[in-house]
């Protein structure tokens, strides 16, 4: 290793190993030189000379809000970087590969991976100067070039896998609308013993009729929510209860509750059974509200005459694209559509112009 003059070093504590016979070293970084240490190139390089991909600047509002409002407990994931120089390590006496890893002020640190988390550490310290006492884990490896860099890369993303929406959905403790999923799920009948916790997609011969990240996006509907606004004890009664008394007017659901049907049937057979289906009920009870603030439940009957049946010709041509259920935005509000005319409900300009194309297609 060569020496450094420790005026001109950076230093960080460190833990040395070794991966596929290179060194690597694990160090803790503040926060606050996370931004002046690490660069990323955002001008526009041809992707065959890059070695990360382009920043997607939408996503940096999101993670900046996490970090200031959350400075307490928060959780950032260590950051992989290439180091363009050699390094020294400076062993503890006596320890094994525990020390001090130096590296020299001038020398090129590139973000093999957070390049995103990097952006919004410095966006957020803007606001809060406080957050740079703080430390984020860092793992460095000595760069051996732009093709070694650009194939780290590959390798750290090859893996990656994000969490189903409905796992998230559960692990999720500080946003309110998935709170109201999981009480849904453990308390109000259809949803007691039917819900999937952790995948957002069911198999085949599954036991369980409903997604918690449906239920999640179905309660959203209803109430009108979006992903950041909050949940009041009376929007969890008024959720609760509508689902109760959907759940009155679908004999489906009750003989599935009760064991009489499987929920593999219902899913092989019927609408309701699938998540378009919950969505379409949510925004319908939301239009309810609104129409019948006091009589909303008494205009559910009318759902008993539902014909629930995929092959109803009326889903075919609103819920169904190349003969499989829709998850899109006009496929779900198509088929709010009808429900809302069969509970004689009007319809916005916005669904009278839907309800126009669907024709004209």
């Amino acid at each position: 290793m060569a020496n450094f003059d420790t005026e001109y070093c950076y230093s960080f504590p460190a833990v040395r190993g070794i991966q596929a016979g290179r060194p690597f070293y694990i160090a803790t970084c503040p926060m606050r030189i996370i931004p002046k240490i690490f660069s990323f190139d955002e001008t526009e390089v041809p992707p065959e000379l890059r070695a990360q991909r382009t920043l997607n600047k939408t996503r940096i509002p999101e993670m900046v809000r996490y970090l200031l409002d959350n400075p307490k407990e928060y959780v950032f994931s260590a950051l992989t970087a290439s180091i363009a120089v050699d390094v020294e390590f400076v062993e503890h006496t006596g320890s094994n590969n525990l020390g001090i890893l130096r590296v020299p002020m001038d020398a090129q640190i590139l973000i093999n991976d957070g390049q995103h988390r990097r952006k919004a550490i410095e966006q957020a310290l803007e606001e809060k100067p406080d957050l740079g006492q703080d430390n984020i884990p860092v793992l460095f490896f000595v760069d051996e070039g732009l093709k070694r860099s650009q194939q780290m890369f590959a390798d750290l993303n090859k893996y990656a896998v994000k969490p189903s929406p409905s796992l998230a959905t559960l692990y999720d403790h500080r946003d309110m609308g998935s709170e109201l999923a999981r009480y849904l799920a453990n308390y109000v009948e259809p949803f007691i013993g039917l819900t999937e916790l952790e995948k957002s997609s069911i198999s085949m011969l599954s036991n369980k009729l409903f997604t918690l990240s449906s239920i999640k996006q179905a309660t959203r509907a209803l109430l009108g929510h979006g992903p950041k606004d909050g949940c009041t004890d009376k929007d969890k009664e008024l959720a609760s209860q509508y689902w109760l008394e959907i759940y009155k007017v679908m004999p489906d659901w009750q003989m599935a509750v009760k064991k009489e049907v499987s929920p593999a049937h219902l899913r092989q057979e019927y609408l309701h059974a699938h998540g378009i289906g919950l969505h379409a009920l949510g925004l319908l009870g939301r239009s309810l509200f609104a129409e019948y603030p006091e009589h909303w439940q008494q205009q559910l009957n009318l759902l008993k005459e539902i014909n629930w049946r995929k092959s109803n010709p009326e889903w075919v041509k609103r819920a169904m694209l190349h003969g499989k259920l829709s998850k899109s935005t006009t496929a779900i509000q198509l088929t709010c559509n009808a429900l809302k005319q069969a509970l004689m409900l009007p319809l916005s300009v916005e669904e009278q112009q839907l309800e126009a194309q669907m024709v004209v297609s």
